[in-house]
């Protein structure tokens, strides 16, 4: 057994995310066969006492087949009346299904704002916590009725890293319907390795995304890295495995070398630190100078006015801003005590200079406590 995957067995909760493609045939139908071995091996978990929490999708696609479409809808009321018909589909075959092995299934559906929220943020975690408690398999997906392009996730990969984090489980896992990441895409390239342990998200990691997207439905490779990034951040490692593999997610638990590996930080973020860096939404961005960059990368430091050289959105104090320097790369993500429009006129200010600017006190553009390093 590789030495990454014997941790995997003491998972007790764990969050499995399936994606359409898996769930769904060609015709926009149910796979009914591929429904019913997941629902089995998700049973098998819980029996074991396993907490076990899944992430669906497939609502549109359940709702295009009943519906009798062509083809998916590209208007917004389209796509979340569609999905407002496959919903109902999907959550009753679940149900259905999780009773013949004697579980009750919940249905959760939420949107960008349920985590960009705090007190949202806290209540949803308050009720997986209860639901798991009480023995039930939370069923998740997207809210997409209700969701709109400014607060929809656009693919459940995201999601399913964000319930696992705020959940704190002890694993994700993405099943599609590839055996995990390449080296390049096994279809055009004969000399395409599988990544079977990937210790740190480097940029070549990140390269190896681009070329294989073209294989998996909406979101690709290049989304379920970016879940990966959120899963590792917060301690939780991740396994990209194909969904038709037999057993497949015995055979993680198991400690066999299935799928890609994503291996965790050590120390992960904390709850808020967390919510800070992936439950917010970016509202805008700061560019500060090389001091500050130093500042905050090395010395540990909270950002400064005089340190900002460019401000970039149309945020309100409180909102998430990306820290970037000069040259574009990220360092750091922060709730900002000021707004936009103040922030321009005390940029590169030192801060007695920028209170009779604002004719007030001035503080920190973004405190080290509201702060994650993410550069």
């Amino acid at each position: 057994m590789e030495g990454a995957r014997a941790v995997l067995q003491n998972a007790q909760t764990i969050v499995v995310k399936v994606g359409s493609r898996t769930l769904t045939h060609r015709t926009g139908k149910i796979n009914i066969r591929m429904m019913e071995k997941l629902v089995r091996e998700l049973a098998d978990l819980a029996n074991q006492g396993r907490h076990v929490i899944l992430v669906s999708s497939g609502a549109g696609a359940a709702g295009i087949g009943r519906l009798g479409l062509a083809k998916k809808p590209e208007s917004m009321p389209e796509k979340q009346a569609v999905a407002a018909v496959g919903q109902g589909i999907l959550i009753q075959m679940y149900e259905k299904l999780f009773a013949e092995y004697g579980l009750i299934a919940a249905q959760v559906l939420l949107t960008r704002d349920d985590f960009s929220h705090r007190k949202r943020y806290l209540n949803s975690r308050n009720t997986l916590q209860a639901l798991l408690q009480y023995g039930v398999v939370p069923i998740i997906n997207e809210n997409d009725t209700v969701s709109v392009e400014e607060i929809e996730f656009g693919d459940n990969d995201t999601l399913s890293a964000l319930v696992a984090s705020i959940v704190d489980a002890d694993l994700l896992v993405i099943l599609t319907d590839i055996d995990g990441l390449y080296s390049a895409n096994p279809k055009k390239d004969p000399n395409a390795k599988l990544i079977h342990t990937v210790q740190q998200l480097t940029q070549e990691i990140r390269s190896f995304a681009g070329q294989t997207t073209e294989m998996l439905a909406t979101g690709g490779m290049i989304t379920k890295l970016l879940a990966a990034e959120i899963a590792v951040n917060s301690g939780i490692p991740m396994v990209i495995a194909n969904a038709a593999k037999k057993d497949v997610l015995h055979s993680i638990l198991a400690g066999e070398q299935t799928g890609t590996l994503f291996c965790a930080r050590k120390h992960g973020l904390v709850s808020r630190k967390r919510w800070i860096a992936y439950g917010q939404t970016e509202q805008g961005r700061l560019v500060v100078d090389a001091g500050a960059r130093r500042a905050l990368m090395e010395e540990g430091k909270s950002l400064l006015p005089s340190g900002i050289v460019a401000v970039d959105g149309n945020f309100q104090p409180g909102d998430m801003v990306i820290i970037e320097d000069e040259k574009g790369r990220e360092l750091a993500r922060g709730l900002v005590n000021y707004s936009a429009g103040e922030l321009r006129q005390i940029r590169g200010m030192r801060t007695e200079e920028a209170a009779v600017v604002l004719q007030r006190d001035c503080q920190e553009a973004v405190h080290r406590n509201n702060m994650v390093v993410t550069g």
